[in-house]
């Protein structure tokens, strides 16, 4: 198991916590002492895989993190190849909600909104939150339309304050109906 550290733009690859601290130590800023030694021993000797970070100060750190990698370069393409991984599946497989409402299908739908719409109170003449649903049938090209056009719809008719939620949350449902003639 190896060691990547980072301070800035000073990074390594070492293979003990003896070189680990070592690196740390010829950089003044960071401070060596017995303390962060034992500390960094400790993390090296541990089964912990997630990466650590030390703060020197406020919101400066430096980061060790174990790694497999035999050398500087391998350890990059390693975790280039890891973000790139990541980040493909989520494309790849995007919420069957947000794929069912954004799917073009022309015709009349039915929206129902749960929001939250500011009323005046008439006896104190303080303004509130209640809890509205609201269902109406428009004719839209999909989901995110049909949101979108009940939306502006209410932001016409009811106070600015109002809150609306999301079209991919929970409190907003649709239901193609047909094709409009």
């Amino acid at each position: 198991m190896n060691l990547y550290l980072r301070y800035f733009d000073n990074e390594t690859l070492v293979s003990s916590a003896d070189e680990a601290i070592e690196f740390l130590a010829r950089i003044d800023e960071i401070g060596m002492n017995p303390d962060l030694e034992a500390d960094i021993r400790d993390y090296v000797a541990s089964d912990m895989i997630y990466p650590k970070r030390y703060k020197i100060r406020p919101r400066v750190y430096f980061i060790i993190i174990k790694t497999e990698a035999a050398s500087m370069q391998e350890f990059k393409e390693k975790r280039t190849s890891h973000t790139a991984d990541d980040a493909a599946p989520k494309s790849r497989g995007a919420s069957p909600v947000v794929l069912k409402l954004t799917e073009e299908r022309e015709g009349w739908y039915e929206g129902s909104i749960d929001f939250k719409r500011v009323l005046m109170v008439p006896g104190t003449g303080k303004f509130q939150y209640r809890d509205t649903h609201f269902v109406a049938q428009v004719k839209a090209f999909s989901g995110l339309d049909c949101y979108n056009r009940i939306v502006d719809h209410l932001r016409q008719r009811v106070d600015d304050r109002s809150q609306f939620p999301s079209a991919k949350g929970k409190n907003f449902k649709f239901i193609y109906l047909g094709k409009a003639k």
